[in-house]
């Protein structure tokens, strides 16, 4: 099996994630707008409690597979390679199981300790969502060995399956079940059984069963790509041949290499568990600081949001699930950037090991220096973007769910994405140079800022929800420089931060103003979506133009692409590469 470089990987990776996310937004964006704003709240809010299960199977064990892995193939004991596979099999079906069972049996408690009006529409799409947890859990052992292999095509084609399937299941699903209650309703004035005083009523009625069968196109979606990369390993194998194994030192017992995968996963495993606690945190403290708010000072936040608020919603005590609603959409498009780094961050684990593994100082230097220019060039862009043109993408993408309220809140989260993006793959090379435990460290000390912001910023009736993006950007923005720090420290590089951050901070700058003013301008001769795109697709040309004039690309980083030598002779023609 051909390994590949870190950005060839890193590319085929972002090429499924493009696709993903494309896929992503044909089905959050139509599902936002069948769900509405309440039944969003409904489908966020089980994500928030799936959300750390799934970190433990996406982004946990499987860097530890992945890292073992690719440090015994550096080393040639190709025997180990296959025993840890074999080990990780047994751990994650326990994994699987156990998360499932935790999702069903702690839904309804926490649901009661959080929702004091209507806690029983919450739980039919947590009970729908639980069995992707042990779905999600086989997945990884696959994923997670092919990346220590260096092969991430099992990985990027099983993603591509996964978000497919969840917009053919998830958009039929919840229209169907809106439609067939709604259809009940004119037939008999009942939804699903329940009489409702009207039709503004029935709808919010079908809105729990519509977010569960929405949410269960997550299980399905699990389901067939766990197939995928079941058969996949079947038929294709790993690219071990008999005579590596033959050539290959006898393995470690069984039992060390378990011990060694579980000493090396709990900790990257309570890392990525603490990043999805934040969205836990999220949903608990804003659901509750808010229902506190409409006991103590309901009329503050009537004002605020009079124009958005239907009296249905304010009769059925459903305020605190529609901001939290708003804050979900929001969510989501500051989840978008972080999604992006995450390929570099599952590349870069096998490169940077094997860097460090070989004790190789200035391949070490080279790969850390490759990932952080990467990174740069691609969150800062991003993230300033949705701070800046926060209204414009709120109103294009979310146009029937109080577009205003959403871009107040994604102002805020756009720059937060730059540093959570960016802390991803920093973290994963902590990982990678052999401090699982320090990730944990940093997200806890973030967590608690974050929760003490978000409790305190959330509770003032003047800000509530729109207080919930600070707290996200204090902490990752303190998770980011103290992980740099500390990688620094740990291998001692020291990496070219000026040219590596400057240039991309500075084209981004010069493009991000350039998009207002072309939205400004657009938006009094072309419809308010047509306007945002044209400024956003002026960015992208501006910027592409700004990073070649500016010469922040690198010939070493162009070189490990795919067709990287003709790439480079064309940039280099043009004198527009270091």
């Amino acid at each position: 099996m051909r390994h590949q470089s870190f950005l060839h990987g890193a590319l085929v990776l972002m090429v499924s994630i493009v696709l993903v996310k494309i896929l992503g937004a044909l089905f959050k964006i139509p599902l936002a707008w069948i769900l509405t704003t309440v039944g969003s709240s409904y489908f966020g809010f089980a994500y928030s409690i799936y959300a750390p299960l799934f970190s433990l199977a996406t982004a946990g064990f499987p860097i530890a597979i992945s890292r073992l892995v690719s440090e015994n193939y550096v080393r040639g004991r190709f025997r180990d390679i296959r025993q840890i596979h074999r080990s990780s099999v047994r751990i994650f079906l326990v994994l699987g199981i156990a998360s499932c069972s935790i999702m069903i049996l702690a839904a309804r408690p926490y649901v009661n300790y959080v929702e004091s009006g209507n806690p029983q529409n919450f739980l039919p799409a947590i009970y729908a969502l639980a069995p992707a947890a042990f779905f999600t859990s086989m997945m990884a052992i696959y994923r997670g060995y092919y990346e220590g292999l260096r092969n991430m095509y099992p990985t990027a084609i099983s993603e591509v399956i996964e978000a497919l399937c969840e917009v053919v299941f998830g958009l039929s699903a919840a229209y169907l079940i809106i439609q067939k209650g709604m259809n009940e309703y004119a037939a008999s004035g009942t939804v699903f059984g329940a009489r409702v005083a009207s039709e503004q009523y029935a709808k919010l009625a079908t809105l729990p069963y519509a977010a569960a069968g929405a949410v269960f196109s997550v299980t399905l979606a699990g389901f067939c790509a766990f197939l995928f990369l079941f058969l996949y390993h079947k038929r294709n194998g790993d690219g071990i041949t008999a005579r590596m194994l033959r050539y290959s030192p006898r393995p470690a017992p069984a039992r060390v290499l378990t011990s060694r995968l579980i000493r090396t996963a709990i900790p990257i495993a309570l890392g990525s568990l603490a990043v999805n606690l934040s969205t836990l945190v999220d949903s608990t403290f804003l659901k509750m600081r808010i229902a506190d708010i409409m006991q103590t000072h309901p009329q503050v936040v009537l004002n605020m949001y009079r124009n958005d608020l239907t009296q249905e919603i304010i009769h059925l005590k459903l305020v605190p699930s529609f901001l939290f609603g708003c804050f979900t959409n929001a969510n989501s498009l500051f989840m978008v950037v972080p999604a992006i780094t995450q390929a570099f961050s599952t590349s870069a684990l096998p490169s940077v090991t094997a860097a460090w593994t070989q004790g190789d100082p200035k391949k070490l230097r080279h790969s850390i220096e490759s990932v952080l220019r990467v990174v740069a060039l691609i969150t800062i862009p991003c993230g300033l973007g949705l701070s800046v043109m926060a209204q414009p993408i709120a109103a294009l993408i979310y146009p029937r769910n109080n577009p205003s309220i959403i871009g107040r809140i994604l102002t805020v989260l756009g720059l937060a994405s730059i540093f959570a993006a960016t802390s991803t793959p920093i973290n994963s090379m902590l990982q990678a140079v052999g401090r699982v435990d320090l990730p944990v460290k940093l997200m806890v000390v973030g967590l608690v800022v974050k929760v003490v912001l978000n409790y305190t910023l959330v509770g003032i009736p003047e800000i509530n929800v729109l207080g919930a993006g600070t707290g996200t950007l204090v902490c990752y923005f303190i998770i980011t420089v103290l992980a740099l720090f500390y990688l620094c420290k740990i291998t001692g590089t020291r990496p070219k931060f000026f040219p590596i951050f400057f240039k991309p901070a500075l084209a981004a700058a010069v493009s991000v103003s350039a998009a207002w003013l072309v939205f400004r301008g657009s938006a009094r001769i072309l419809h308010g979506p047509a306007a945002t795109l044209v400024a956003i697709l002026a960015a992208v040309v501006l910027y592409t133009i700004c990073i070649l004039w500016f010469r922040a690309l690198n010939r070493h980083d162009v070189l490990m692409l795919p067709h990287g030598q003709k790439i480079v002779k064309i940039l280099e023609k043009h004198h527009w590469i270091r």
